[in-house]
């Protein structure tokens, strides 16, 4: 969160989940994103995906003097937009952006087909923020066997139902603080998500580390 004054960046995301995901990378992962210290604000759209899609330059209006740059997520699936491309989701938002004031200085993430496809990496804090550690089988084995994540594929192909799936076999409560967890701990070159590569490389071009 941003003291009053001037901001670095202001984001909208779809829910909770989504601001402790940012909030956890944005705070405290610095330098695996290879960004100089930022402030932030990180706005939930009581209207989630379809929210942002629709109210992001209404809702950032008051923002464009306050904050350098913004930034809208959501996921593609529930958006009310999923039989358009995701790409195409991206520049419509964009474009209402840029014409409402913000110009170049906004970016859009669109998750495909959600959040969840963020968490799926082969790293072991994977199985530790679900409780799955110390079992004898691998989640992926496991999630193999019940049909969720096919050979020869990266991440599961329904990430969220995955996900959910494990967290009933381990008898965890679901709660916003995994997403957190997982954006502290889980390595960042392992995910290769164009979403995420997006957000990366966004900002690093808008907030590229000291050099003094």
């Amino acid at each position: 969160m941003s003291d009053a004054g001037s901001i670095d960046l202001v984001m909208l995301v779809p829910g909770k989940d989504e601001r402790e995901t940012f909030d956890g990378l944005l705070s405290s992962r610095q330098e695996s994103l290879a960004i100089r210290n930022i402030c932030y604000e990180i706005l939930v759209h009581p209207r989630r995906d379809p929210g942002c899609f629709h109210e992001a330059p209404a809702v950032l209006q008051t923002y464009q003097n306050l904050a350098q740059y913004a930034m809208v997520v959501l996921d593609h699936e529930g958006s009310g937009q999923d039989e358009r491309s995701p790409d195409a989701v991206r520049e419509d938002i964009l474009t209402r952006l840029y014409t409402s004031g913000w110009k170049d200085r906004a970016e859009v993430i669109v998750l495909c087909p959600e959040l969840e496809n963020w968490v799926w990496s082969d790293s072991p804090e994977v199985d530790q923020a679900v409780g799955w550690q110390g079992r004898n089988q691998s989640l992926r084995d496991w999630l193999q066997e019940q049909g969720l994540w096919p050979d020869g594929v990266v991440k599961p192909n329904r990430p969220k139902e995955s996900l959910q799936a494990a967290l009933r076999e381990t008898r965890a409560r679901r709660s916003s603080a995994i997403y957190r967890q997982l954006a502290e701990n889980v390595s960042l070159t392992r995910c290769c998500d164009q979403g995420f590569q997006t957000f990366c490389r966004t900002l690093r071009r808008w907030f590229p580390q000291d050099t003094a």
